[in-house]
């Protein structure tokens, strides 16, 4: 016997959703018009289905699947190229946005991903057989990096991320390594805009790229300093 999953995600209209997807390498293998909007779009193994409601409101959306695959850096690339030369730019906040790849603590290589009609594609590689969480480091920093990553892209709880990153770097007594304190910063940055507070995610963003780091540090956060500029770039004023 041979079986199939494939997810049926709400949208509000069908072609901004196409366009991402095409944007993205997908074709469109069928598409309905009327009198209920529908479309099919598949990328070699992966198939997508979508059906548009006129009252659905994609910043409410929680619809969400996982996509796994053998190859998450190279269709993280792939998908990154594809939506620059289709808006511009890489789209790291609102909807649609791309988020950043991450190695998470349950032993999955992974990205996020949110399109048009708000679904979350979550895309990811196993890299471990124990896919269980591993437990929280007992440094402070790096406990608090553990947690609020966790919320921002796993859970998508970024008020409750934001909640973690304030309260730790509020600490009297304890500072971060140059290399935690950018980490935090830019991760500060990412949920900040994703909650629609401007303000803190400029802000977060300047004083990340005004940390020092040496060649070595600045190797071990290079992901994070990528994301940095990602996440500039969304704002066409801000120069870091």
């Amino acid at each position: 016997m041979a079986e199939k999953t494939i997810p049926l995600l709400p949208c509000q209209t069908i072609q901004p959703v196409i366009d991402f997807y095409m944007a993205l390498g997908f074709e469109v293998t069928f598409l309905q018009k009327s009198p209920n909007p529908f479309t099919v779009v598949e990328r070699g193994d992966i198939g997508l289905q979508f059906f548009g409601m006129k009252k659905y409101e994609p910043s409410e959306s929680y619809s969400t699947c996982y996509v796994l695959t053998d190859d998450v850096d190279g269709l993280y690339e792939a998908f990154r190229a594809g939506l620059k030369a289709a808006y511009g730019k890489i789209p790291s906040r609102g909807i649609p946005r791309i988020g950043p790849l991450k190695d998470m603590s349950y032993g999955v290589r992974q990205f996020l991903m949110t399109d048009p009609g708000g679904n979350c594609i979550r895309v990811g590689q196993p890299t471990s057989e124990d896919l269980h969480h591993r437990p929280a480091p007992k440094e402070t920093f790096a406990r608090a990096l553990h947690n609020a990553t966790l919320f921002a892209d796993s859970k998508e709880d970024p008020a409750g991320a934001a909640k973690i990153i304030d309260r730790v770097l509020g600490l009297e007594g304890e500072r971060p390594t140059p290399a935690q304190l950018v980490r935090l910063l830019v991760l500060r940055s990412d949920v900040a805009g994703r909650l629609g507070d401007e303000t803190t995610a400029v802000s977060a963003l300047k004083k990340a790229a005004a940390v020092q780091l040496t060649d070595e540090e600045r190797q071990s956060v290079s992901g994070d300093l990528e994301r940095l500029k990602d996440l500039a770039g969304s704002e066409p004023k801000l120069e870091v």
